[in-house]
């Protein structure tokens, strides 16, 4: 993997300015970061500031909080801010730079909130965790918020699984609490230390001060644990990140960061690198863009770094460009217009090869599994497949592709992740399929 350093947004200033937390929407066409003054600054792409708001405290002239959380809905239409004063605030930000902040909810709670989650394909609820130890859901709909579920220790950090299904939270006293929203299931484990730095990917990463890293089945088993308890360079373990396909996971130390990467056919989790930021003085909040190309590291000097992440680039027929930003997610740009689309296998699968045509429509393959993408639309589409390599596509109707393979012709509507029609061909040109529709006799003559 190749980690190269990208650009600073931020400078660091004379003493402890810390930057609390970093986030990327979903789409990942935004990036904020909380600063010591309690303002949200809002860049783009390009690492080009556009927006800023000042963030309001929960009772008015009071100038003592922090602010501890920052997350973006799952439809990126809103931001969620977490504050030491006891309360969440959800701003409306819109679609397009410099539109009006206003406050569409908050959640006024009885004690400081400490951290806070926003799971993928729930809009209508976020969570977060309360110094007194509580789990709480913020419900948008009703602007109420409840108890998911109750411990007696300090919650120090919490994360949501990949599906947005389950949620996990560390505590002081070195518990973590697993819990299904769907089915309610309920399990604690015990981690080493204090569960500071605590992610969800394909495992839940935790680490703390005690310089061991580990790596937990959602059950609660431990999968895999790395130890540096012996390493003097290695301080206390801060804060943690999984990119979008979880299998690539970040971890922030005092003036380094580690990533592992998962290896799916040992299967183990493997460091692949350990950098070093001198004169760093800790990174205190990290972040991986939802696409998977770069992730964002802040410090407790207020500085903010972005690092491009991939596995590999190539270029297709001098037009596009393909990043590898892990094994079963691929960047295709076309590289005159910005033009781009993230092809992603669902299933996890590693992409093995490639093509484009007509300069818009993307064939990729995995071992069990044919994506069909249009760059236009930014629409893709994944569904089983045992093909044959020779394979004929045809891309006459805008919204839907046309398979032929051994015989059997296949329509996928794009964006729709499995094959809408079939039938027995017997030849397929570019005007013309030939199609034998085998009927009886009776039912010729409709009975």
């Amino acid at each position: 993997m190749q980690i190269k350093y990208w650009k600073n947004l931020q400078q660091p200033i004379d003493g402890m300015q810390k930057i609390s937390a970093l986030a990327w929407s979903p789409d990942s066409k935004r990036y904020a970061v909380a600063t010591a003054d309690r303002v949200i600054h809002l860049y783009n792409e390009n690492g080009e500031r556009k927006d800023k708001f000042t963030t309001r405290p929960a009772e008015k002239d009071n100038k003592s909080y922090i602010v501890r959380a920052v997350c973006f809905s799952p439809d990126n239409q809103k931001i969620a801010i977490a504050q030491s004063d006891n309360i969440v605030f959800i701003y409306k930000i819109g679609s397009e730079w410099g539109e009006k902040k206003s406050i569409c909810n908050k959640f006024l709670q009885n004690s400081s909130v400490t951290c806070m989650t926003w799971p993928a394909e729930r809009n209508n609820e976020l969570f977060f965790g309360l110094a007194e130890g509580k789990i709480k859901v913020g419900i948008l709909r009703n602007n109420k918020s409840q108890s998911v579920y109750g411990t007696e220790s300090f919650v120090v950090a919490i994360s949501a699984s990949p599906d947005g299904q389950s949620i996990v939270s560390g505590h002081l006293d070195g518990t973590m609490v697993t819990f299904n929203l769907e089915t309610k299931a309920k399990s604690k484990l015990k981690h080493s230390s204090i569960p500071y730095a605590l992610a969800w990917g394909s495992h839940i990463l935790a680490a703390g001060n005690d310089g061991k890293i580990a790596f937990y089945e959602p059950s609660g088993d431990c999968f895999q644990r790395f130890d540096y308890s012996k390493d003097e360079r290695v301080k206390e373990f801060t804060c943690a990140a999984f990119n979008a396909t979880g299998e690539t996971a970040i971890i922030g130390n005092f003036n380094r960061f580690y990533v592992y990467n998962f290896n799916a056919k040992r299967p183990q989790w493997d460091e692949i690198c350990c950098k070093q930021i001198e004169n760093y003085y800790s990174v205190t909040a990290v972040a991986w863009k939802q696409d998977g190309s770069r992730i964002g590291i802040g410090s407790l000097c207020g500085s903010v770094d972005v690092f491009d992440v991939c596995l590999k680039k190539s270029r297709y027929k001098g037009k596009f460009e393909f990043t590898y930003v892990s094994l079963s997610q691929v960047i295709v740009k076309k590289i005159e217009s910005g033009q781009r689309l993230v092809l992603k296998s669902a299933q996890g699968h590693e992409i093995s090869k490639i093509n484009i045509y007509q300069d818009r429509y993307l064939v990729a393959t995995t071992h069990s599994t044919l994506l069909l993408g249009d760059l236009d639309s930014c629409k893709l589409s994944e569904l089983p497949w045992r093909g044959s390599g020779n394979e004929k596509f045809d891309f006459s109707n805008p919204n839907i592709c046309m398979v032929f393979n051994a015989g059997e012709l296949s329509i996928v509507e794009y964006g729709i992740n499995e094959v809408i029609g079939t039938c027995r061909t017997e030849n397929m040109g570019p005007n013309m399929i030939s199609a034998r529709l085998n009927y009886s006799e009776q039912e010729l003559r409709g009975g």
